[in-house]
């Protein structure tokens, strides 16, 4: 089997290619080679046990799904985008990589010939619901996305859902939580704050607070990220039925929250490291964003979390990425 990753450079994709790497097989199946693809070029794994292709691409080029297909790849997850606040702010490139890229792609899948129809996991987004919403976001509820970025990615998923239809391609759509503790530097994504402020006081380095502490969102680990995305590559798809668009499993905190599940795990000197400064930009988006979700279909579709409580979040982001250590 060959797995093609687009957005291979980013944080998603790094842990996916890991585990890919680790594990050597999806599902029952083996790995025979991988390419990774990002407009920057992934970083080579040392010693992969199988043949790895690193390809330097604009994805959202005309023509060039068309090559990234040569290998014929059985599976693709396409975690490729530009981030929520980026996609908001430059409406043109949102819509040419967010949007016009996977139609490029779906379109290279059809007319690859030869009976060509791979597994397609696409990384959506919750952003494709707005307010105002029930206090859970059920399997049931409609969809009116209040950003470009939710925009986009809800008619992606559209698309996606509309070529499988057709047999052109055996697609699933998952709806990601925000990712958190995400590690690394800030990104440009309105998100990006709930994971700011941990990592940085966790890191013994100042955070910024834009939003006020009542403000509720969902939430999984990046663990828990590519869980899901292994999942979708390797489950029945026949159980899912004609709607290939699932919501995550997550954890549904305030911001207050998630601060005293930070001094109950690192103390009160790495919660003083957050400091309040409101962004009315940033509290303008976050009003029109999901709080809550009841995931039942993708639960009894077999997709679960690695957490229970924050505490586990920001307990498993210390484990992985500080070596067990923090700035106390």
């Amino acid at each position: 089997m060959h797995v093609l990753i687009l957005g291979a450079a980013g944080m998603v994709g790094r842990k996916l290619t890991e585990r890919l790497l680790r594990d050597g097989r999806l599902g029952n199946r083996e790995i025979t080679g991988m390419t990774l693809q990002d407009v920057v070029a992934p970083e080579k794994p040392a010693k992969a046990p199988m043949p790895v292709k690193v390809v330097a691409s604009d994805f959202a080029d005309a023509g060039a799904a068309a090559g990234l297909l040569a290998d014929r790849p059985e599976v693709i997850f396409h975690l490729a985008a530009i981030v929520s606040g980026e996609a908001e702010a430059e409406f043109d490139k949102g819509y040419r990589i967010n949007l016009d890229g996977t139609r490029y792609l779906i379109e290279a899948i059809r007319h690859a010939g030869g009976g060509y129809k791979p597994r397609l996991v696409f990384t959506s987004s919750i952003a494709v619901f707005g307010a105002p919403f029930p206090e859970k976001i059920g399997d049931e509820f409609f969809h009116t996305p209040l950003t470009s970025y939710g925009t986009q990615k809800l008619i992606c998923e559209l698309l996606i859902n509309d070529y499988t239809r057709k047999g052109m391609l055996e697609g699933i759509s998952i709806r990601l939580p925000t990712i958190c503790v995400r590690p690394g530097k800030p990104n440009k994504a309105a998100s990006g704050f709930f994971s700011n402020i941990i990592r940085e006081p966790l890191a013994g380095q100042e955070a910024v607070l834009p939003v006020s502490e009542d403000v509720r969102h969902w939430h999984a680990t990046p663990k828990s990220a590519v869980g899901f995305l292994v999942h979708a590559a390797t489950m029945d798809l026949s159980t899912v039925g004609a709607r290939r668009n699932l919501s995550m499993p997550g954890l549904s905190v305030t911001v207050g929250e998630q601060i005293a599940a930070l001094e109950r795990v690192a103390g009160k000197n790495v919660v003083s490291r957050i400091k309040r400064v409101p962004d009315p930009a940033i509290i303008s988006i976050v009003d029109g964003w999901p709080r809550n979700f009841s995931t039942d279909r993708a639960l009894k579709l077999g997709f679960t979390t690695a957490e229970k409580t924050f505490d586990d979040i920001i307990r498993i982001h210390i484990e992985d990425e500080l070596g067990g250590k923090f700035a106390a």
